[in-house]
């Protein structure tokens, strides 16, 4: 490989059902580039068919950040031709998010650093999540005179609740892993050594039951999540309805019942 090639902006290594993403920027603390956001949506894309990977953990390259958020010399570049390239330069991250936060197999978060801005807002899509003590976390926008456009309006207040999202969003105060914890951004807070193992201990829990029984909840919590209770129910049914003809399901209460 020539010595100029500029390394992949994410790897990918998979290991006993479980696919490690790697933002790969550490130079650039991990910033979402339109190149990056598009890796990471190939990469999901040709996971979510591999049958073989049954969950995906995303993290960053380097000690210092899972990442600063976007990459703010593309955005202002974009910024400076005008609201519709302003917005164009923005889709991709939002693509990108929504894609984590539908994706049929679990998606952990392994935050190993700074989290701010658009990397707060893959925390924020992503199924479940593991930091490190050394995490830090912000919604930084606010301090460039603008505001989250990748979901963080909307998965933030989901998230922590109304009051306490509004607070970052409009401050952009970090705060530390014992708060992400204490509101449900994250699962787990562990030692930075620990990280990794962590989030493979979490996976391991989830990919020893059924696939079929997990994406099923997956797609009616993150669906029943913008109804109501009644619509909620109904897209339980249909997932369920789904589950019943398999033979996940039937295997399952067989082994139970010859206990």
């Amino acid at each position: 490989m020539p010595c100029d090639t500029p390394p992949t902006p994410v790897r990918c290594v998979t290991a006993g059902g479980i696919a490690t993403l790697t933002l790969n920027r550490p130079a650039k603390l991990n910033a979402i580039s339109t190149a990056l956001a598009a890796a990471m949506l190939d990469a999901l894309d040709a996971l979510e068919t591999d049958e073989s990977v049954r969950a995906v953990i995303v993290t960053g390259a380097g000690e210092r950040a899972f990442s600063a958020g976007a990459d703010i010399a593309e955005f202002t570049q974009a910024v400076r031709r005008g609201p519709e390239a302003a917005v164009r330069a923005f889709r991709p991250g939002q693509t990108l998010c929504a894609r984590i936060e539908a994706y049929p197999k679990p998606v952990i978060a392994a935050v190993n650093g700074i989290c701010y801005g658009g990397g707060c807002e893959i925390l924020e899509a992503a199924h479940l999540a593991v930091a490190s003590e050394r995490a830090s976390f912000s919604k930084a926008e606010i301090k460039l005179g603008m505001m989250p456009t990748f979901g963080g309006t909307q998965r933030l207040p989901r998230n922590a609740g109304r009051k306490r999202a509004l607070e970052w969003l409009l401050t952009g105060d970090a705060f530390p892993p014992a708060t992400a914890l204490a509101v449900g951004l994250v699962n787990q807070v562990v030692a930075h050594d620990a990280l990794l193992p962590a989030a493979f201990e979490l996976a391991g829990r989830i990919v020893r039951h059924s696939p079929a029984a997990v994406s099923g909840i997956l797609g009616a919590v993150t669906r029943g999540l913008n109804m109501t209770i009644g619509e909620g129910l109904a897209v339980e049914t249909e997932r369920f309805a789904r589950l019943a003809p398999g033979p996940d399901l039937r295997n399952g209460l067989e082994a139970w019942l010859s206990r």
